[in-house]
């Protein structure tokens, strides 16, 4: 992770009341060195996090409680009580309670991002099936935050340090997948990618990678028309503005390692951008919500019903959406320094240069 340029304030949300998040919270924030580099808002209840530090006897979380988000203390963890009320937990068990609190924490949390009263948010997992309401009908965190925020399109993007996979289509069935496939939707997440590439991770000129539709990327025309017809005359037109290449066959592309050469794929389904994500990314990966104007990162696994509130969960995850959550706020606050002075960067570059040119010449005379 990049050092951080100054503090930021990040949010953390809840998640399922019954799942791992709070006891991912409380992991992470156990080790008080992290308040070195961001200072941490948890939209909660003390009561829950409470609850759950009884089963981690072990760890010391120590926090304070704030109603008023201009009360936060910069050295401290500080819990921010979205609710009063008791509120029934049973690790492990989908409840309609957990679902709709869930959603509170997130709500409350989004609509602080959007005040810019947070830098960042970092979303604990929740459940789709417990979330869903007349007040909240998504199917996951990307698809709310696009509409909160009114956005035409964002990119799901799945990190793990240089390893990055977006997707064209999120959480529908499979069988419906291929009808999203669309040329339109194709330069859509390209261009969100390319921009996010540039401003969020610093990547001059990013070099993308696209995959096929159908197995051996339709084997020209064989086995699907989708290639021919839709993905590879939507690469030809992303091409007059960034580097793109494609489609290629997903399994050979994986297999043989070349998405070590691209700094980000574009998957055209879930499963086939996520299976050798997280199979490659050793249960480090992160969520990261491309195209918004707020930074919102997330682990890249979800409620794990089967170990909650056995003080089994694993907070590597959790614990590098924090750190790519400060480190993209870090970027974007040097990308906007940079629009403002470009010579700045230009300045940097000739002296960094100079001390290499040094460097080479001293090691030349000995």
């Amino acid at each position: 992770m990049n050092a951080p340029q100054q503090k930021p304030v990040i949010g953390i949300t809840i998640g399922d009341l019954n799942g791992i998040g709070t006891e991912l919270i409380i992991k992470t924030f156990s080790d008080h060195r992290i308040l070195e580099l961001c200072t941490p808002i948890i939209f909660a209840s003390n009561k829950v996090i409470n609850f759950y530090r009884k089963g981690l006897p072990d760890l010391n979380l120590n926090y304070q409680s704030i109603k008023e988000l201009n009360r936060i203390t910069p050295k401290q963890v500080n819990i921010f009580n979205c609710w009063e009320e008791e509120v029934g937990i049973t690790p492990g068990q989908l409840s309609e309670t957990a679902g709709k609190y869930a959603i509170r924490s997130l709500t409350t949390a989004v609509q602080a991002l959007k005040e810019g009263k947070i830098q960042g948010l970092v979303t604990a997992p929740i459940h789709k099936k417990n979330t869903q309401s007349a007040e909240f009908n998504f199917t996951g965190h990307t698809p709310y935050l696009k509409s909160v925020y009114g956005v035409q399109d964002v990119v799901m993007l799945m990190v793990a340090e240089n390893f990055r996979v977006g997707l064209v289509t999120e959480h529908v069935p499979l069988r419906e997948a291929a009808q999203f496939i669309t040329r339109e939707r194709i330069l859509s997440k390209l261009n969100i990618l390319n921009q996010s590439l540039i401003k969020d991770f610093g990547i001059d000129k990013p070099k993308i990678a696209v995959l096929g539709l159908n197995p051996h990327a339709g084997d020209e025309g064989l086995i699907g028309k989708e290639e021919e017809e839709i993905i590879k005359p939507a690469i030809k037109e992303a091409k007059r503005n960034m580097l793109v290449m494609g489609p290629y066959s997903a399994d050979a592309f994986f297999a043989r390692q070349h998405y070590t050469k691209f700094d980000a794929v574009l998957a055209m389904y879930h499963d086939q951008g996520l299976i050798p994500f997280k199979s490659l990314a050793l249960g480090e990966g992160v969520n990261y919500t491309a195209g918004l104007p707020g930074i919102r990162t997330s682990p890249d696994h979800g409620t794990a019903f089967d170990i909650a509130g056995k003080n089994k969960a694993d907070h590597s995850s959790f614990l590098t959406a924090i750190y790519e959550c400060i480190d993209i706020i870090n970027q974007r606050n040097g990308y906007a320094e940079y629009r403002k002075n470009p010579l700045k960067k230009m300045t940097s570059v000739i002296l960094a240069n100079a001390v290499d040119e040094k460097i080479d010449m001293e090691e030349t005379d000995e």
